[in-house]
């Protein structure tokens, strides 16, 4: 399986299906793509902020593509033209190769346009199995007790979890995520987009790799892994 970081906490995984997650891509200062070039089969969006939103609607009405989110936003994006699965908090669902299930997540959830913003459902994170790994995108959190629960029920090849601090984790809270959670490969998000979340991955990476049996992937916006 291909993992291709495409900056924020956007991510694109290439395998037995194409899964495209919170595609914040105009308007993203570090994105490299074009959403005319992302094709996938599902589109997962952790919340409704418009920096993971973003183009999700578009490139579902474009490639046919399925969003999956919860409830509330699954049906905004439906409102919208979009193809969507509504869920809920514990619950999955397989869509042909790929299980998706959804998490908890500590954050908020509005979109805010020129008016009030519009409530969009709790926000969540993903544990999705395809090709035989497990995977699991926190979305925006902060750190919580339970992400051991996660870990002990779905042993985790790869988990993509934010360091960028004041709207979700930091660095050390992140590396406190990786002992509870227990993954093999971690990948670090939400960070270096703007300047209030700047942050240096390779002092995370360093810290993980001292500390926790995982091995950190740092990718730049654009960069693939395979694993």
């Amino acid at each position: 399986m291909k993992v291709t970081f495409l900056g924020h906490a956007a991510f694109l995984f290439e395998g037995e299906a194409t899964v495209l997650i919170d595609p914040f891509i105009t308007g993203n200062p570090v994105a490299t793509v074009r959403r005319e070039d992302l094709h996938p089969n599902l589109i997962l969006v952790s919340h409704g902020h418009g920096d993971h939103l973003g183009d999700a609607v578009e490139i579902a009405k474009r490639s046919g593509a399925t969003i999956v989110s919860v409830f509330e936003l699954a049906s905004y994006c439906s409102r919208h033209g979009a193809q969507a699965h509504g869920m809920h908090i514990g619950g999955s669902h397989q869509f042909g190769p790929v299980k998706v299930k959804l998490t908890p997540a500590w954050h908020g959830s509005g979109l805010v346009n020129s008016g009030p913003a519009e409530y969009l459902g709790t926000p969540c994170g993903f544990v999705f199995t395809m090709d035989g790994k497990t995977i699991y995108h926190a979305g925006d959190t902060g750190l919580f007790g339970d992400m051991a629960m996660i870990g002990r029920l779905h042993p985790i090849d790869l988990a993509l979890l934010p360091i960028g601090d004041n709207f979700t984790m930091g660095p050390e809270d992140a590396l406190e995520a990786v002992r509870l959670i227990k993954p093999n490969l971690v990948i670090p998000m939400h960070y270096n987009t703007w300047p209030l979340i700047e942050q240096n991955p390779q002092d995370f990476k360093r810290a993980v790799e001292e500390q926790t049996p995982a091995r950190v992937i740092i990718l730049s916006p654009g960069e693939s892994y395979e694993f």
